[in-house]
């Protein structure tokens, strides 16, 4: 299993919030929503996107896919000096800003919101609601806000995401939380190929034809009992030769990648599933509840059952 598959096979969208978002200019929201990561199809109009962060704003024009990544706050908007009208906050709540006695922008339809159903100005927005820990490996390396423009984005999904969003059949909502999911792969694979993007050393380093093996038997099978030994000699290297390769590619020696990537996948499995912590301990790769509970805590300052408690509480209902 590579990263990017990771990003299916492990963490997926649960309920995301999905939206057809309507406007005529002038028009202006700012997001604090705080949500991990975002994603923005223009369909029709155009947007500038602010960042309040520092960064530098950035317009989007019909088949542009924008990614934002949380928890920072940003402002959509006809114009980059167009003032908010609207704040999101968390759990999806809008909140006016202009002083108006009735909000400006209102329900729509069905997963339809803004000012207008006949706005020119049209945007598919898809919010994950939560954080999950393997996700989160590859988001860190994705810079507050980028952007995807037509000429080298031409992804199939978009033209099915605008056609299954405003439909109310039964399974829909898992449907949309897939069809999410497969819209942010294409994009960070997109992204990751631009001469711009930084993408991040162990993801670099699964071309490499020795340590990216490695890499991928680690991430394919935590639970064996890994040594250097035993990776050198299925990687065709000595133990000394694939540690310092890998170190140097990776950023980080074989060993401690697979302690933070069992460690990783432990953590969404006490967030998506009931699996006791014995359990969970033997799918990635600890003898026992005891030994994984101590590992845990070192790296992540909490114990697998609080980690578990503050995930089902900061769960969306």
């Amino acid at each position: 299993m590579d990263v990017l598959a990771g990003l299916l096979e492990g963490p997926r969208a649960r309920g995301a919030f999905m939206i057809r978002a309507l406007f005529d200019p002038p028009w202006s929201v700012r997001i604090a929503d705080e949500a991990p990561v975002s994603v923005m199809v223009m369909v029709r109009g155009t947007a500038w996107i602010v960042p309040e962060d520092g960064g530098p704003a950035q317009l989007i024009r019909p088949g542009d896919l924008a990614i934002a990544r949380g928890p920072d706050h940003y402002t959509c908007a006809d114009e980059a000096g167009t003032a908010p009208f609207a704040e999101i906050r968390p759990g999806e709540r809008c909140v006016p800003l202009d002083g108006a006695p009735v909000a400006r922008y209102r329900d729509l339809g069905l997963r339809a919101w803004g000012e207008s159903p006949d706005g020119s100005v049209e945007m598919l927005i898809g919010t994950y609601q939560m954080r999950g820990e393997i996700t989160g490996r590859l988001l860190d390396a994705l810079p507050p806000l980028l952007v995807l423009p037509t000429e080298v984005w031409d992804c199939p999904f978009t033209p099915l995401l605008a056609d299954e969003i405003s439909k109310g059949e039964p399974g829909q909502d898992v449907v949309l939380d897939r069809l999410l999911d497969l819209l942010l792969i294409a994009a960070l694979r997109a992204w990751f190929s631009r001469p711009e993007a930084a993408a991040p050393a162990w993801y670099r380093a699964l071309g490499d034809p020795v340590v990216g093996r490695a890499l991928r038997m680690l991430q394919d099978d935590p639970a064996h009992p890994w040594t250097i030994a035993d990776l050198a000699a299925k990687a065709g290297l000595s133990r000394a030769a694939l540690a310092r390769r890998f170190t140097e590619l990776v950023g980080e020696p074989p060993m401690t990648y697979l302690t933070n990537w069992r460690l990783a996948l432990a953590a969404d499995l006490l967030r998506d599933t009931d699996l006791t912590i014995g359990a969970i301990a033997g799918r990635v790769g600890y003898g026992s509840a005891f030994a994984l509970s101590s590992a845990f805590k070192r790296v992540y300052g909490v114990s697998p059952q609080d980690h578990r408690t503050g995930a089902a509480e900061r769960a969306p209902a």
